[in-house]
């Protein structure tokens, strides 16, 4: 197998603001693998506040050049994997392209979708939130008029006031909101008192209140809370969710946090054992590795996979969305192809 990469910048329509900054654009690494005459594609995407640099990217993908060079599809690839996630700690976003790449190369050698070669159901569409970032009154009632074909709105907060935030917001829309704090707040008894004001605004869940490191104090919130709780950045892999310990309601699993599909499926399956709620979410990805999420929609109970519809320059084709919901196509592999041959 022939590994290639490029660094690719993707731009954002508006502005994306979230409590600890705001940005123009998201740097991704788009990967292919060329064996024999198929070729698997997959992303590392890239924001400042996953912590993986292009340069600590680009070098993993230049190590496990000679590794993949030595597979053939006589290898399986929960064994290439393996292999894989032992090169180096972290790394994750890297790691979860190449889960992308091999099982949309895999898929395509066969001649099947994804789906097919996994055995699971035709995937059905889902309704997804359409994320509003952090803006000024104007743009964030612009932003709202943009979402119109979306049923359920994601509300970035963590603001210095974030019920006049909310309040702001229902000016403008009576929809069902997701709230995602992305770790700004606190203060347990706040973010209670919070969680019991944002459900009565019509909020459905409240992502990530509090840092990673306050998990004690997230589980006294839990317990008391009348709104479902979810973990982002408290749960990057399925050891985590295994520690959480009572800590959230539910995980937003994204691939680029867990490494991939294979990882994913796993934390699907615990999460279900364990009666914990599953949002399905993206790291602003394109169509390439968002594409690759929504084949696991039958396993969600919250779809947060709008990524695409926030940049003016997607390289790839994949999902299509009609009325706020997303629908998976019936392509090879992972369903996702790009508009133009980069790699060239």
């Amino acid at each position: 197998m022939k590994l290639s990469f490029i660094h690719y910048i993707l731009d954002f329509i508006h502005p994306f603001g979230v409590s600890s900054n705001t940005r123009k654009h998201t740097d991704s690494i788009f990967i292919k693998l060329d064996y024999s005459n198929f070729k698997g594609y997959g992303e590392a995407c890239l924001p400042l506040y996953l912590g993986e640099s292009i340069q600590d990217t680009v070098t993993f993908f230049d190590n496990v050049k000679s590794l993949l060079e030595q597979k053939t599809f006589a290898n399986s690839i929960s064994e290439i994997l393996k292999e894989i996630d032992q090169l180096a700690l972290g790394n994750n976003a890297a790691k979860a392209a190449l889960d992308i790449a091999l099982h949309d190369l895999y898929a395509k050698s066969k001649e099947q979708s994804f789906r097919e070669m996994m055995g699971f159901e035709k995937v059905l569409p889902k309704s997804t939130s359409f994320t509003i970032g952090i803006d000024t009154e104007e743009k964030l009632a612009h932003k709202i008029e943009s979402a119109n074909n979306f049923s359920i709105l994601k509300i970035k907060a963590g603001t210095a006031d974030d019920k006049q935030l909310i309040q702001l917001i229902r000016k403008y829309t009576e929809k069902p909101l997701y709230v995602d704090v992305n770790q700004g707040w606190t203060d347990k008894k706040m973010v209670f008192e919070m969680a019991c004001w944002l459900h009565d605004q019509g909020v459905i869940l409240l992502e990530q209140p509090m840092p990673v490191a306050m998990k004690e104090e997230m589980k006294w919130v839990t317990e008391r809370s009348p709104l479902l709780t979810i973990a982002d950045e408290s749960v990057k892999r399925l050891s985590d969710l295994e520690n959480l310990n009572g800590a959230f309601h539910g995980i937003n699993i994204k691939l680029m946090k867990c490494t991939g599909l294979a990882e994913a499926m796993k934390m699907i399956q615990y999460c279900k054992e364990h009666n914990l709620k599953i949002l399905l979410g993206c790291m602003a990805e394109s169509s390439c590795a968002t594409t690759a999420m929504a084949q696991l929609m039958n396993f969600a109970d919250y779809v947060d996979l709008d990524a695409p519809q926030l940049y003016k320059n997607d390289p790839f084709i994949g999902v299509d969305y009609k009325n706020g919901k997303v629908f998976v196509n019936d392509l090879l592999g992972i369903g996702a192809e790009p508009k133009i041959d980069f790699f060239e």
